[in-house]
């Protein structure tokens, strides 16, 4: 591990109230947490694929452990339980990170059914505090419906670019990208030119997936001027988890939307029940219905396929392999747009 490199943390102790113990086992519970009895002890509970393993006892000391203990208590132990933060968030702890900066993050590129979406946020120094005041974390530890309520404050106090990409325009620009992370890195881009336009920023931050070069290569010339930033786990940064509650909310009314024009209910995710879903759409209301909610490079659309033999869909092109990322001219897709922008003044 390098210097500069955050250790990880695996092990994690604090002692809790009753009814912050009680509070704990709903949390757990509800997100099918997999309890056992230990001695000494209220409760043992594990995640699935024992991720994040937690001892809460009899004394009130509740010990954490296992690789996705940072995660656990950065964004629910400490904003949702403790009501105080040590751990979390550390740009806001480190002086030297707190500066202005777009936060990037994306919603619904494991998603099956919607669009694919990314969002921009703009955080000035000073600001983090009060968003993490109004609860902004990383989406994936919020609930549906207090990402709404969110959003909707966060687009009250702060400078945003939404980039909403329903899946017929996805289809098609994925037919010409041929890879999921160059189409990533132009919506990316795309929203990082968008902020540009209404803040100066010297700072870009972002989840990093694949090719770094991906986004650095999607950038136009007022992009290019800034700081990009891709880190893994970037919605440690207040601003990328600002970013990542407006696009998640932005994917959650598209699939809205997408229920109520075709009259059926879809499912986030690429589950069995997924599956099952689309095969239902193929046969029920048809191709162009499945085609018009869905994301068609995913395995579920063959697997469809071959249940329905006799109906044929034009596939996407196949997924190129990654190490073709390097040579990406992303010149040619500056002209494409997505079926939504929308950007604050």
């Amino acid at each position: 591990m390098s210097k500069d490199e955050e250790p990880l943390l695996t092990s994690f102790s604090v002692v809790l109230s009753p009814a912050q113990g009680a509070q704990l086992k709903e949390y757990l519970s509800a997100r099918a947490f997999l309890f056992r009895s230990v001695d000494y002890a209220h409760f043992g509970a594990s995640s699935k694929g024992d991720k994040v393993s937690m001892t809460f006892y009899k004394s009130g000391k509740l010990f954490i452990q296992g690789k996705g203990t940072g995660e656990f208590v950065r964004f629910y132990l400490e904003p949702e339980l403790l009501k105080q933060v040590s751990l979390g968030y550390e740009e806001e702890l480190n002086e030297k990170g707190n500066v202005d900066r777009i936060g990037v993050d994306e919603s619904g590129k494991g998603d099956y059914f919607g669009p694919l979406v990314i969002a921009g946020v703009f955080v000035a120094k000073g600001e983090g505090q009060a968003l993490r005041n109004m609860g902004v974390r990383d989406s994936k530890n919020i609930t549906d419906k207090m990402i709404t309520v969110l959003a909707a404050k966060i687009k009250k106090t702060q400078k945003f670019s939404v980039v909403a990409i329903g899946p017929e325009k996805y289809n098609q620009l994925y037919s010409g990208f041929k890879n999921l992370n160059r189409l990533l890195a132009w919506g990316h881009a795309r929203v990082i030119e968008n902020m540009l336009e209404i803040v100066k920023s010297p700072k870009a931050i972002s989840d990093q997936f694949g090719n770094k070069k991906l986004i650095e290569n999607a950038l136009m010339k007022k992009g290019k001027e800034i700081e990009l930033v891709q880190m893994h786990r970037a919605e440690s940064d207040i601003a990328v988890a600002a970013a990542s509650i407006l696009a998640r909310a932005e994917f959650l009314r598209g699939l809205q939307v997408l229920e109520e024009k075709f009259k059926v209910e879809l499912c986030k995710g690429a589950s069995t029940k997924t599956k099952e879903l689309a095969l239902k759409i193929a046969k029920e209301k048809g191709w162009d219905t499945l085609k018009k909610c869905c994301k068609l490079h995913f395995k579920t659309t063959e697997w469809v396929q071959s249940k329905v033999p006799n109906k044929q869909l034009d596939l996407p092109n196949p997924v190129l392999d990654e190490e073709d990322d390097d040579d990406l001219d992303m010149g040619s897709a500056e002209k494409k747009t997505p079926d939504s922008i929308s950007a604050s003044s």
